[in-house]
């Protein structure tokens, strides 16, 4: 009886030594992402304030044009002629009877020598952050000595310029 033990403590201590050791293997596995140029536009207006039909300077005011891009992007941003246009001529239209217009034209730059438009546009970048704006000035000018049509308590003209930013 005491071989039969001893032999069957042997054989268990062979039998689980086999499985003992780890064993391990490795796979280099691909994690993948495509961040895909992109920006957006923000909303952005020229206010005008009063205009003096007998004012011999014209109109002058700007407002701040803002694109954010993913890092790395630059952005064009060019503007169409208006909701107003009449050829290539910008107006603003009365907001009463809507039969009467006050003609303006937005820039590129403070000395109001280029149309800013579908053709002579504004690129700004390379982007630094997604979270960091890129801006550029819109300077508008509404021309001196119109024959502009006014109301009794004022008549409010107004235009929509669509933004477009290329990337």
């Amino acid at each position: 009886m005491k071989r039969a033990v001893l032999s069957l403590a042997v054989m268990f201590t062979v039998a689980t030594s086999a499985f003992a050791g780890s064993a391990s293997t490795t796979n280099t596995n691909n994690i993948t992402a495509t961040v895909s140029p992109k920006c957006t536009i923000g909303a952005f207006a020229i206010a005008f304030g009063s205009y003096d039909p007998f004012a011999a300077a014209p109109l002058d005011q700007s407002g701040t044009v803002t694109i954010n891009c993913t890092k790395g992007t630059s952005g064009t941003v060019s503007f169409d002629l208006g909701a107003n246009a009449s050829g290539a001529v910008r107006r603003m239209k009365d907001t009463g009877a809507g039969t009467n217009f006050l003609t303006y034209e937005v820039y590129t730059d403070a000395g109001h020598t280029t149309v800013w438009n579908a053709v002579n546009t504004v690129t700004l970048g390379p982007s630094v952050s997604k979270n960091t704006a890129l801006t550029s000035t819109a300077f508008g000018r509404v021309a001196a000595g119109q024959d502009a049509q006014a109301g009794a308590a004022g008549l409010n003209y107004q235009d929509t310029l669509v933004a477009t930013v290329t990337f």
